[in-house]
């Protein structure tokens, strides 16, 4: 199954994706707006917390564009929305352990990454993850899913009667072994 498979315009499921998209992305953009607001150096490593966590230019920016395309992919919807998130929630995960590396490096840590940063990278990103394989990745998926139904299409299509009878190797006196 490919990841690109089209939900039915009218699933539940896209709702999901919406909401979380928006969500996550509303609040990387005010968090980026207000970082921007605060002036910071675009690099420094020094700077002020917002929302308990601290910033410079270019974290402000970074939050500020993925804040705008988390919001772009809520507005599109569907699968966009389902793979933006699972993308966006990726690259969280991988900033954070990124930001783990750089903490107390001094010039190094361009993004002026504290533990407060990278715990956040890590919680957002499995959160919007979450929301991006929301209905895709289960075991108990319902069987009105599109994902379950594409799953457990080629059972649909094996025939319906009996199970085939297996020959069972008994060993005789016509077999090598039985002597």
């Amino acid at each position: 199954m490919k990841l690109q498979d089209e939900l039915p315009m009218d699933h539940r499921l896209a709702s999901v994706y919406r909401v979380g998209a928006g969500l996550c992305g509303v609040f990387l953009l005010v968090f980026g707006i207000l970082g921007v607001l605060d002036h910071p150096g675009f690099l420094s490593t020094h700077g002020q917390s917002i929302a308990g966590m601290s910033t410079n230019g270019a974290l402000s920016w970074l939050s500020v564009v993925m804040g705008v395309v988390l919001i772009v992919g809520a507005v599109i919807g569907g699968n966009v929305a389902s793979n933006l998130n699972m993308i966006v929630g990726v690259l969280f995960v991988l900033s954070g352990f990124a930001g783990l590396t750089l903490l107390g490096r001094g010039s190094a840590n361009i993004l002026n990454f504290r533990m407060s940063n990278v715990l956040f990278s890590f919680i957002f990103g499995f959160v919007v993850l979450t929301f991006g394989m929301y209905g895709r990745v289960s075991s108990h998926l319902p069987h009105d899913n599109p994902y379950w139904q594409k799953r457990h299409a080629q059972r649909e299509q094996l025939p319906s009667g009996p199970p085939a009878m297996v020959k069972i190797f008994k060993p005789g006196p016509s077999h090598p072994i039985g002597h």
